[in-house]
């Protein structure tokens, strides 16, 4: 199929299965996920994820992880601090473990096996707050603890993956080389951030006295591009730099409107691209044949969740309830999660099938969490 007409089809299926999906009660992703697998080789094989459509699809993780960074409060980052960050540490370490060991145990290899426990670990913030926010309950105490600890969530899955991706490309897992990589990454962190903050705010400024339409959302794109290019230069995830760009351009002066901007660009176009892209490039075949360890996966991610991010809630001083609340509400996974099964796949180290199975746990967990916010919630 001609590569025009193969956009134009897919951005149709996301708008037309995002649309369902909301007005179902779920996730508009859902649908543009679902609609992606009747698309694919799944079922009608219309379309096929040529060079072309595969560097939009790869630019929309970019510009998800950007947008990721551009709506991080480092305010209220700081402010949440230790609770926030023991409910996430709880919660990634918990659901890593149960994937690794699972995958292990049913014969996948180790570094594959890391893979799909690191698929697990990151939470959906956009899913868990529009449930709450329907609900009235976003603004409790509850509510800002599940937001916190999911944005912390959000950045230890990102460094993971960067761990992940690291040891692939040197082809160990020894304990030095994850030490050095930790090293690498707070090192990026750090001097991109205290450099770059003064610097982005600076090039964006100027921007204004370059009288054309949108340069400053344009030069803004340039920050996220130049930041994912030194995250892939120094061997960390270009998704890393990209969210790191985000971060500090949410510290200008521009910020609204750039998000505005990149809200209106990435959802009209590439977003949409990458998350039809992942549904085409889940084979239901493969789900199904391996059904037994497609659903114990799912079940282990469910778990793991619960469980690590209500021992963290408890620890935090919440009630038992409370951190039932925060555990369920802590359950899916949506966008790092794609992203990280995605690049498993681009990298080598997930296979057809490993990738379909984490695509299935994604889903599950997406699909399973709106009616459990209710429940526990509907008894808070």
């Amino acid at each position: 199929m001609d590569v025009f007409l193969e956009l134009a089809v897919i951005l149709v299926t996301a708008k037309l299965g995002g649309y369902i999906s909301s007005r179902l009660g779920f996730p508009a992703a859902l649908g543009q996920i679902v609609g992606g697998i009747l698309l694919g080789p799944s079922l009608l094989d219309f379309v096929k994820y040529g060079e072309g459509v595969r560097l939009i699809s790869d630019l929309g993780v970019i510009m998800l992880l950007f947008l990721a960074g551009l709506e991080t409060d480092m305010e209220e980052f700081r402010r949440v601090g230790l609770p926030a960050f023991v409910i996430a540490s709880l919660g990634v370490a918990l659901p890593f473990v149960f994937g690794y060991l699972v995958a292990i145990g049913w014969g996948y290899p180790r570094m594959e096996a890391l893979f799909l426990g690191g698929v697990m670990t990151a939470t959906s913030v956009s899913l868990t707050a529009s449930v709450l926010m329907e609900m009235k309950r976003l603004r409790t105490r509850v509510g800002a603890a599940i937001l916190a600890a999911a944005v912390v969530d959000d950045i230890l899955g990102i460094i993971i993956l960067t761990i992940l991706v690291g040891m692939n490309t040197k082809g160990t897992v020894y304990t030095q080389d994850i030490a050095i990589l930790l090293v690498e990454i707070a090192a990026f962190f750090f001097f991109s951030y205290l450099l770059g903050r003064g610097i982005v705010k600076r090039v964006l400024r100027g921007s204004h006295r370059i009288n054309l339409p949108e340069t400053v959302t344009t030069v803004a794109l340039v920050v996220m591009l130049v930041f994912a290019y030194l995250a892939e230069y120094f061997q960390i995830a270009a998704i890393t730099g990209a969210y790191l760009a985000g971060i500090l351009v949410a510290g200008s002066e521009d910020a609204r409107k750039i998000t505005d901007k990149v809200v209106t660009l990435g959802y009209a176009f590439f977003i949409p691209v990458f998350l039809v892209g992942v549904g085409a490039e889940t084979d239901a075949h493969v789900v199904f044949a391996a059904g037994t360890f497609a659903f114990i996966y799912s079940l282990l991610a469910i778990a793991g969740k619960v469980i690590g991010c209500g021992i963290g809630g408890i620890l935090s001083k919440f009630n038992p309830h409370e951190s039932l609340q925060i555990g369920v509400g802590m359950i899916p996974r949506m966008e790092v999660g794609l992203i990280m099964a995605n690049i498993g796949l681009a990298e080598g180290v997930l296979s057809q099938q490993s990738f379909s199975i984490a695509i299935a746990m994604v889903m599950a967990t997406t699909l399973v969490t709106p009616p459990l916010l209710k429940v526990v919630f509907s008894k808070g």
